[in-house]
């Protein structure tokens, strides 16, 4: 495993629908990306398909595996280079069974899959209505350290975060498709996470309109003592680089023990007051 990536945030503006432009345009922003030394390039939330699909989301679905993640497996294998986007999988297991997925490809092809697990069902959201939420934090193993990822609106929530970096995640990825309304949450709990659980975090999120909703952008890799390595513009498309040194965590962990101090005793008293809310 290498101790330094240079992370690429390709934040994009999706054509909801058009799965072939999504994907011409990632693979234009991969070898962009290769060109500039990029390790990793992370794209946003459902950056497949875009974010507001509707109903179209049964028709859009696919498993994992399936032809659009495999054009990418290629690419990632091409390029020599990790990836991680964001797509509509449908279950094996059932055919109106779908989640809101976070891949993770590389050199070797497919390495891993995160399911959102919160689901934000209010004023314009309406995930509930379509998805199933996932129950697994896996951390995967690679050869760019060991990598977490989640989705948008599981920021908010500081237990994914943390069972991923409980789990051995160095870098944690957040797929997003914020609207404008929610910048001040994304931009505050960004940084928040990394600094309590002292990881590396990077947030990558939607730009453009979709039906008349706003995406900010504002991508941006987060250093474990909270400082902002590299971030993308506000409200139009962009591609950064930054770079992670893992070396670095060692020295904000001696600095921030914040995983020393945890007390899991109170962990079941918050599962009983969460149970009776």
């Amino acid at each position: 495993m290498t101790n330094e990536v240079n992370v690429a945030l390709a934040q994009i503006n999706c054509k909801v629908g058009d799965k072939k432009y999504n994907i011409d345009k990632m693979v234009k922003h991969i070898k962009r990306a290769k060109k500039k030394d990029a390790n990793l390039i992370i794209f946003p939330e459902l950056s497949l398909t875009g974010y507001i699909v509707r109903d179209l989301a049964y028709e859009l679905a696919e498993s994992i595996r399936g032809p659009s993640s495999r054009l990418l497996e290629e690419a990632a294998k091409k390029e020599k280079v990790y990836i991680v986007f964001g797509m509509i999988e449908r279950s094996e297991k059932a055919h109106a069974v779908i989640y809101n997925t976070a891949v993770l490809v590389g050199p070797e092809g497919f390495v891993g899959k995160y399911q959102k697990m919160h689901l934000p069902t209010h004023s314009v959201f309406e995930e509930k209505r379509y998805f199933r939420p996932g129950y697994q934090a896996p951390v995967f193993d690679t050869d760019i350290g060991k990598v977490g990822l989640m989705v948008c609106y599981d920021i908010l929530f500081p237990e994914v975060a943390r069972m991923l970096r409980l789990n051995g995640s160095q870098l944690t990825i957040c797929i997003s498709a914020s609207p404008a309304v929610r910048r001040k949450f994304f931009e505050v709990l960004t940084v928040a996470r990394a600094m309590e659980n002292t990881t590396y975090l990077g947030f990558v999120n939607l730009v453009g309109m979709e039906n008349g909703l706003q995406f900010w952008g504002g991508s941006r890799l987060i250093a474990p003592n909270g400082s902002i390595i590299s971030q993308a513009k506000y409200d139009e498309e962009d591609q950064v680089i930054g770079r992670v040194d893992y070396a670095n965590l060692k020295r904000t962990e001696t600095f921030v023990p914040t995983l020393r101090d945890l007390r899991p005793e109170f962990f079941e008293t918050l599962k009983r007051q969460a149970e009776n809310l």
